[in-house]
């Protein structure tokens, strides 16, 4: 008999809304039904003090654009740590590594793994 992988998955995200798609539809929400996977949001808005709940400032040193505080991203991803320390954190970027089947099998054979979606 084959042992069933249940997973827990952290996601630090602005946008918690979008994950309905993977949580209501499909075969992603037959796991998370069935409780093989498990998720979890902490959304870095809640980690704020201002009224605006500002999560993103100008580059320090000038520059076009924006960029997260690191503060409140900070804040958000100690939360999902302290949430379950043995979670692995993971930053979901253009420049890094593809996020491959062999390493989420991988993943998958841990305590789980929180992603920060930048």
């Amino acid at each position: 008999m084959i042992g069933v992988l249940t997973m827990e998955i952290g996601l630090v995200t602005l946008f918690p809304e979008m994950f309905a798609a993977i949580t209501e539809y499909g075969i992603t929400a037959r796991a998370v039904r069935g409780g093989l996977i498990g998720l979890q949001y902490w959304n870095p808005r809640d980690f704020t003090s201002d009224k605006h709940n500002t999560v993103d400032d100008k580059p320090f040193g000038g520059g076009p654009g924006m960029v997260m505080r690191p503060d409140v991203v900070s804040d958000a991803i100690d939360a999902a740590m302290q949430a379950d320390p043995d979670l692995g954190l993971i930053y979901l970027t253009p420049r890094g590594r593809p996020l491959t089947q062999r390493r989420v099998r991988q993943l998958a054979e841990g305590p789980g793994v929180a992603l920060l979606c930048g």
